[in-house]
């Protein structure tokens, strides 16, 4: 492809993407993945070029640009070596036009700026985008820290156990180690809202929004065999991803749970009052992910937010019901807006005057809001807040 052309093809997966980020569809990296599938004749150098494109428009514009093309003209006001490429060929784009529409604006939409957290300033703002790094944990049932370091000498040890960080970039998936169940990748901020689970021991947990059990695995790794873990979700997709990953671990003493939406009570009423610790993760904006999913910014709006605060503080309320007295509640969100964290924690607290909140002692993270807020700025994590409540 020529450079023209790879610009064109830019234009046209942003496309895609701008429509799905409006129409709540798949993912980028997924729209992606089937975007070069039915172009096999781009090389790797070509696919790599049309991704560099798209994700530096992505990553500029915090509104979501009407269309690719204005995407691209806006890219190209700030990177000038772009505007030769806009040359009219068979297979590049349009020559520019001198009344062209370009996108532009501020890397995080303004209606959002006031919402974060009082600490994530505008340094801290600006790390949302920073390239995320590669950490893993290692299982210490099947594994111990020396295993990591003869496999990747290079890693880095963290200040959280089983934690290391590896070079971007690095293959994990076809190695050993990860086929074996010895390790998972996993950002630390996660590893640091399991190890606020672990202490004091509890014999049966309940993670109500596991997904595909990421936080489940760390906490089996983590627990004696005899704790009862149930992960539990509305999502079948999701939650179907939890079993390979479990008989590659080894894990039996997990049990997967599906929900029906907006009926997750009754078929969690079993558990009602029983649970010694309910880990929350809840459905979010995502807001401390961008460095990963930076198009998350174009999902978003105003309304969208206040759906998923009212969805956040049902299920605060349902996973409450859970707890057996003497319980835990850990309440996680991997956003820095302060409605979906420490606006959370306060409301809850309010309403219930039997609960109350319990400082974790970790080694990364700040006390915010009867919480911990993790940054990629402060911490080098993905951006997280979390709370420790615990029923009296």
């Amino acid at each position: 492809m020529t450079p023209s052309a790879r610009l064109q093809a830019a234009i046209e997966l942003l496309d895609e993407i701008i429509v799905a980020a409006r129409d709540n569809g798949a993912s980028g990296d997924n729209i992606a993945k089937k975007f070069f599938k039915a172009r096999r004749y781009a090389g790797s150098k070509d696919r790599r070029a049309v991704r560099e494109h798209v994700y530096a428009a992505i990553r500029r514009f915090g509104d979501r640009p009407e269309s690719g093309r204005e995407a691209m003209v806006g890219l190209a006001q700030e990177q000038p070596e772009l505007n030769d490429l806009f040359d009219g060929s068979a297979y590049g784009p349009a020559a520019l036009e001198e009344t062209e529409q370009h996108a532009g604006g501020d890397t995080i939409p303004h209606w959002l700026q006031a919402k974060f957290a009082e600490p994530v300033d505008s340094h801290e703002q600006r790390a949302l985008f920073d390239r995320a790094p590669l950490d893993i944990r290692y299982n210490p049932k099947k594994a111990d820290a020396g295993l990591v370091e003869v496999d990747w000498p290079e890693a880095e040890i963290l200040s959280l156990p089983c934690a290391y960080r590896l070079p971007t970039g690095t293959s994990i998936e076809n190695s050993a180690p990860y086929n074996s169940g010895q390790i998972e990748i996993q950002d630390m901020g996660s590893q640091a809202i399991v190890a606020a689970c672990l202490s004091p021991a509890p014999k049966l947990v309940l993670d109500m929004c596991a997904g595909a059990g990421g936080k489940t695995l760390g906490l089996a790794a983590q627990l004696p065999d005899d704790t009862r873990i149930v992960a539990a979700d509305t999502d079948r997709g999701r939650l179907n991803r939890i079993e390979p990953r479990l008989r590659r671990s080894g894990t039996r003493n997990v049990e997967t749970m599906l929900l029906s939406p907006n009926k997750e009570a009754e078929a969690l009423s079993p558990l009602q009052d029983r649970c010694d610790l309910v880990l929350v993760d809840a459905p979010c904006t995502g807001t401390g992910t961008w460095r990963r999913n930076p198009e998350l910014r174009w999902r978003m709006t105003p309304k969208r937010l206040d759906q998923t605060v009212q969805l956040q503080a049902r299920l605060l309320e349902l996973a409450s019901a859970m707890v057996a007295p003497g319980g835990r509640l850990v309440y996680a969100v991997c956003s820095l807006l302060d409605a979906e964290g420490g606006d959370q924690t306060d409301a809850f607290l309010k309403n219930h005057p039997e609960w109350r909140d319990i400082e974790v002692d970790l080694p990364i993270g700040r006390p915010y809001r009867k919480g911990t807020l993790l940054t990629p700025y402060q911490d080098g994590t993905d951006g997280f807040y979390f709370t420790c409540l615990e029923k009296m």
